[in-house]
């Protein structure tokens, strides 16, 4: 890591920077759970402390809705927690995991969108129907199950993301994973990656329709204006 700075070194040396990835992480969580991405106190985002060795993460056992800074808290690509009294989502592992392989990435976002997760919990992958998803995601990767927070689950997801050019995976009955350069350019990865979830499933219920469109209206009654 040359050029970063060392854990120790993290929070004294760029003070302002930290407080601004603190309020931009607690901005994408709130963003998430009021587009209903994410419910109760699941999920977990976390952003790497540019120019650092350091990564912000929710703690555990909040709710993204009603995050604020001191519900944020940071670590290093170790593991070591570098603030007393605050403890890290229980999937600290895989996060860590995946800016420990790819240097390029920014910013993680881990929520259960319905959608997504309907696709998830069938095991099958949405196709990217529309130009957006296809530009922006490029293709999904499908997470085998294992429970949250082990470490079987942090291998599986620190494999999957091996391959760099990876944005974002759904983990069978359990959520989404979006990964980006940055923290908004991974959240708005898993906004696209819900609504081609969306969209592919309601693309099959019309096509499912018959020729009427599974619509009958009323039949216009005609009169002759007399009165």
């Amino acid at each position: 890591m040359a050029g970063n700075l060392s854990s120790a070194e993290s929070i004294g040396a760029v003070p302002d920077t930290v407080r601004i990835m603190r309020e931009e992480l607690v901005a994408i969580s709130r963003r998430a759970y009021g587009q209903g991405l994410v419910v109760g106190i699941s999920g977990n985002n976390s952003v790497r402390v540019p120019g650092t060795d350091a990564v912000l993460i929710k703690v555990t056992g909040v709710c993204q809705g009603d995050m604020d800074s001191a519900d944020t808290v940071l670590v290093d690509l170790d593991g070591n927690i570098l603030e007393e009294g605050r403890f890290p989502s229980k999937e600290i592992r895989w996060h860590l995991a995946i800016y420990r392989s790819n240097p390029g990435v920014g910013g993680i976002v881990h929520v259960h969108p319905p959608y997504a997760v309907a696709w998830a919990v069938a095991n099958r992958l949405p196709k990217l129907v529309h130009t957006a998803a296809r530009g922006l995601l490029g293709r999904i990767d499908l997470v085998d199950l294992a429970p949250s927070g082990s470490q079987e689950l942090a291998d599986l997801i620190s494999d999957a993301f091996a391959d760099r050019d990876l944005r974002v995976a759904l983990m069978r009955e359990h959520g989404i994973v979006a990964v980006g350069p940055d923290l908004r350019t991974a959240y708005y990865r898993a906004e696209y990656l819900e609504d081609t979830a969306k969209v592919a499933l309601l693309a099959a219920q019309v096509r499912a329709l018959g020729p009427d469109g599974g619509i009958s209206l009323a039949e216009e009654r005609v009169t002759d204006g007399g009165g």
